[in-house]
């Protein structure tokens, strides 16, 4: 007889069960800020000897700390408050965009601790060298974070494009295809640092690593858990979180949003296709419609938004123009998802005073649900501490809270 039940997992063991259990109440401690074994326990639902033990063991670890004691007002010993630990275990984030590479390290915690910048136009070079600068950097990044006590365990690195495997297998915007980027990465940060034991690599697209740092340190921290999530730079790139999770379609590839078209007689698009968003809202786009070098970069935005300011009727024309296809693109995405919000970042988010009304124009009618009216702030412009860089070393962070032994045992 055919069975189509989906196999099972295997049984949990002590040392399954005791694992799942660390990850609870480091996390625990992470959520609240600072805690108690006490206020774990009640929290975790387990007893506060099975809560002292683990607390012991993490603290062995050195991913939690104690400092000074605390009182409930009830009878009883006051508790020794713990804290996630400010050195240790901590993400190294990579990003590599069109016109800049940047690294962050974050600790557990959540702070950002170190980031470096360097911007240049990688548009045609060979992989090899842009991902060897990104090595270069990362490994600056990584002898500032020595100084500070803290030791990456991993790196993510973000990329504008399709992204799976541990490849790129589409960057349109940079001209790579097929490009097995973690593998490059991973090497070259090596030849730098011999004496050192290789950092394990992942990858993803950068839309996805900002749409994570917004969900975990930006609007996700206010209770926004369902967004879409836009990120303007040379190119569009979008990313959609539901309840908490990122989607992430059958293939990785969900959130392509710069590659809908908005006019199928439009310009060609560098991916093939004509009349992509970003060939009306991608910052190329936005800075020769309002007559600036395209390839002006972020000085160019900011003579843009510095134009609006002054009543500028070219730079004026090029925004509302903008934020009207932006509408378009994105009114399909909220019937079709039905998000909470929609945040603007990248460079959208220095021009949201002069986009988000053309928007919101489009918004209000095309929305069915009726819910997209102006004023209602479900535009809103993403928090800066939600840029891609920072969530990619927020992966790295998230898996140590989810397995601080596999971590520690590296």
């Amino acid at each position: 007889m055919k069975n189509d039940l989906t196999p099972l997992e295997p049984k949990a063991d002590k040392d399954t069960v005791r694992r799942h259990n660390l990850s609870l109440v480091l996390r625990a401690v992470h959520d609240a800020g600072e805690a108690t074994r006490a206020g774990i326990a009640a929290h975790v639902g387990l007893t506060r000897a099975a809560v002292s033990s683990l607390v012991e063991q993490l603290l062995g670890y050195g991913f939690v700390s104690e400092c000074g004691k605390t009182s409930s007002g009830q009878a009883g010993r006051p508790g020794t408050v713990l804290k996630v630990s400010r050195t240790g275990p901590a993400g190294l984030g990579v990003e590599i965009n069109i016109d800049y590479i940047a690294v962050c390290v974050v600790d557990l915690v959540g702070t950002d601790r170190v980031r470096l910048a360097e911007h240049g136009d990688n548009r045609g070079l060979p992989p090899s060298d842009v991902l060897a600068r990104a090595a270069r950097l990362a490994a600056r990044a990584l002898t500032a974070a020595a100084e500070q006590e803290l030791t990456p365990v991993g790196a993510h690195v973000a990329l504008p494009g399709l992204v799976t495997g541990g490849t790129v297998r589409q960057a349109p915007n940079l001209g790579w295809r097929r490009v097995p980027v973690e593998g490059l990465f991973a090497q070259a940060l090596s030849a730098l640092r011999p004496d050192h034991r290789a950092l394990p690599v992942s990858s993803d697209n950068e839309a996805n690593a900002a749409a994570l740092a917004e969900l975990w340190f930006g609007a996700g921290t206010e209770g926004v858990r369902s967004f879409l999530y836009l990120t303007g730079e040379i190119g569009v790139g979008g990313a959609l979180v539901l309840r908490g999770e990122l989607l992430r379609g059958e293939h990785g590839f969900a959130g392509e949003i710069g590659h809908m078209v908005v006019d199928p007689d439009g310009p060609r698009c560098r991916c093939g296709a004509r009349g992509c968003l970003e060939q009306y809202a991608g910052q190329s786009a936005l800075l020769r419609a309002a007559g600036i070098d395209e390839n002006a970069g972020a000085p160019g935005v900011t003579e843009l938004g510095r134009r609006a300011r002054d009543g500028d009727p070219t730079a004026l024309a090029a925004l509302d123009r903008a934020g009207r296809r932006l509408g378009l693109a994105v009114s399909g995405a909220v019937n079709l998802f039905d998000p909470d919000a929609v945040m603007l970042g990248g460079v959208y988010r220095e021009l949201m005073d002069w986009l988000a009304p053309a928007v919101e124009r489009e918004l209000a009618p095309r929305v069915v649900s009726g819910l997209w009216r102006g004023g209602q702030t479900r535009l809103r412009a993403a928090s800066p501490l939600g840029d891609a860089v920072r969530g990619a070393a927020g992966v790295v962070v998230r898996e140590v809270l989810a397995d601080p032994a596999a971590y520690a045992e590296r």
